[in-house]
């Protein structure tokens, strides 16, 4: 059987829009029960990457989420909203920071649910994951639909990386550097845990160098859902003017037989795909390296790089992309932010934390006389 994907035009963010676009994209999939039994408990997790306001378009807006929520209720679940966030410091006061700037605690304020923290893990294979996985009967994911300098898409399976305890986020990083490598691990945890339910918040969505504040807003004007990340994942890399095998968590989600990459094996419901494709969707500067042809990059793989520097006249010192990096790339001086790139291992950590779009990328010389 086909998976199925619903695509439903949502013009804005105004409550009743957002409203009206989820239950259209729930029903023309059955309805919530067909993902969700009624009377259970669920986790319903956003993309909530860095304390910023919903303009910002990094995080879930708080109306789809409110949806989602009101939904949940009229079938009398107990309703659960987290996230692991960037967070630095004090992690309690980062992740509340986070929740009321994102708009998640006025929500939870308004809706009468609980808004929890991933501050407890359980080790599953790999990786420890949030233990609210464990308390939970479903786990709904509300990913934004965004650019990823390292993944190229962050949106169905990349959003389950918030599951991962924060401290061990940085040791995946390490340890998982190359793309492929870093690809697989998020594929893994999407195998562990499965969302029941994914609706994608693509009305305003991002493109460009995200998914931070370096990434730019884009108008997309639509909610997607479905149960099958892969399928989802596909569809959106076709929004993006790619081909979905080119987005290596959906080749290897589809490898491994945990979704569909392939469109054609797709039901798509709604909105046909054709009306959702815009063109000029502009992509990550990283990503333009996996376009060139397989021979030059094997013979200049090594000539072949992008790195983060620092933009002196927006950075703000708060010294963000110092903590971010996990390798300790990165280093505050008197004169700035400093980047030793014999240890940096171009994870763009830095970039996606840093609040004041102060990272931006830097090509090697090869890179530039190529165009890329």
């Amino acid at each position: 059987m086909k998976p199925q994907v619903s695509i439903v035009k949502c013009p804005s963010y105004d409550r009743q829009e957002v409203m009206a676009a989820a239950r259209a994209a729930m029903d023309l999939l059955g309805g919530i029960t067909v993902f969700i039994k009624p009377g259970s408990s669920v986790l319903v997790k956003p993309n909530l990457l860095i304390a910023k306001e919903p303009q910002y378009c990094i995080t879930t807006h708080p109306e789809v989420v409110r949806a989602v929520v009101r939904m949940l209720k009229e079938i009398n679940c107990r309703v659960y909203i987290g996230d692991g966030p960037t967070v630095f410091g004090s992690q309690a006061k980062g992740v509340e920071e986070v929740y009321a700037k994102t708009g998640m605690l006025e929500v939870c304020q308004q809706e009468e649910v609980e808004l929890v923290k991933f501050d407890k893990a359980r080790w599953r294979g790999k990786f420890p994951l949030t233990t609210w996985l464990d308390k939970c009967d479903y786990l709904v994911s509300l990913p934004k639909f965004k650019t990823h300098q390292m993944t190229t898409l962050s949106a169905g399976i990349k959003n389950l990386f918030g599951l991962v305890s924060d401290i061990y986020k940085k040791e995946l990083h390490i340890r998982h550097f190359h793309i492929s490598e870093f690809a697989s691990i998020l594929v893994d945890i999407y195998q562990e845990a499965h969302p029941a339910l994914t609706i994608v918040d693509g009305v305003m969505a991002m493109e460009g160098d995200g998914p931070g504040s370096t990434g730019k807003p884009r108008r997309n004007d639509f909610l997607l859902a479905g149960s099958d990340c892969v399928a989802i994942d596909a569809i959106l890399a076709s929004v993006m003017g790619i081909a979905p095998q080119e987005v290596l968590t959906t080749k290897e989600g589809a490898i491994r037989g945990l979704g569909v990459a392939d469109i054609g094996a797709i039901s798509i419901l709604g909105e046909r795909l054709s009306d959702i494709i815009t063109g000029d969707f502009k992509l990550p500067t990283t990503s333009v390296a996996r376009k060139i042809p397989k021979p030059l990059v094997r013979l200049a793989k090594r000539m072949i790089k992008f790195y983060p520097c620092v933009e002196d006249d927006k950075c703000i010192r708060c010294a963000t992309c110092v903590k971010a990096c996990p390798n300790q790339a990165v280093q505050m001086r008197n004169k700035g932010i400093v980047f030793n790139y014999a240890r940096c291992i171009r994870c763009f950590c830095c970039q996606e934390a840093c609040p004041a779009s102060a990272i931006r990328v830097k090509k090697s010389l090869l890179a530039k006389i190529l165009g890329l």
